[in-house]
C-alpha cells in the first residue's frame, strides 16, 4: 500500500516526468510482457517530451514545442495512474486468492490461539488464568446440561483468582 501511494505521489508530484517508475515497478512485480511493453511506451513519451520542452526557444514561457512536451507529460500521467493503480491491485489480488487454499484452517475442535506478543511485550496486563478443574462426577441417576458445569467451573475459578487476588495484595 505504501509503495502504490509512494509512486503515485511521484508521478503526480514531477507532473508525469517520472510516471515510468510506476510503470517499471508493475513491470517488475507482474513480469508480464503487456506491462514491459507499456513501460518502454512511457519512457520513449517521457524522453520525447524532455526533448520537446529542452529544444524550445521561448525565454518566459513555452512556445510550440514547449507546449507539445508539457502537453504530453501531462497527458500520460493520468492514465498511467490509473493504469498503475488497477493492475496492482488486480495482481496483488490474484496472489491473495492463489494463497487462500494453502493456509491453515480451523477445526472445531481446536479453537485459535493467541497471537504471540510482539518483540517479547505482553498485549495485555491480565494473567493468564489457570485451566478449569474438572466439575465434580454426577450421579448416575441425574444428568445435569453441559452448560451448568461449564458456569460451575468457570465461577470456581474465577472465585481461586479472587481469593489469590486478596491474599497477594
Amino acid at each position: 500500500m505504501t509503495l502504490r501511494v509512494l509512486f503515485v505521489v511521484l508521478a503526480a508530484l514531477t507532473c508525469g516526468l517520472l510516471a515510468w517508475a510506476a510503470m517499471l515497478r508493475l513491470a517488475l512485480v507482474t513480469r508480464a510482457v503487456r506491462d514491459w511493453v507499456l513501460f518502454v511506451a512511457v519512457v520513449a513519451l517521457d524522453v520525447l517530451a524532455v526533448v520537446l520542452i529542452g529544444v524550445d526557444k521561448g525565454d518566459e514561457e513555452f512556445t510550440g514545442p514547449g507546449n507539445t512536451g508539457m502537453t504530453i507529460l501531462v497527458a500520460t500521467l493520468v492514465p498511467v495512474i490509473a493504469y498503475y493503480l488497477t493492475m496492482d491491485i488486480r495482481h496483488h489480488a490474484r496472489l491473495a486468492r492463489a494463497q487462500a487454499p494453502y493456509q491453515q484452517t480451523q477445526f472445531p475442535a481446536y479453537p485459535p490461539q493467541p497471537s504471540p506478543p510482539s518483540y517479547g511485550y505482553p498485549t495485555q496486563n491480565t494473567p493468564v488464568p489457570a485451566p478449569a478443574p474438572a466439575p465434580p462426577p454426577t450421579p448416575p441417576g441425574r444428568q445435569q446440561p453441559a452448560r451448568i458445569d461449564q458456569v460451575r467451573a468457570e465461577l470456581d475459578e474465577l472465585s481461586d483468582y479472587l481469593r489469590k487476588q486478596e491474599g497477594g495484595s
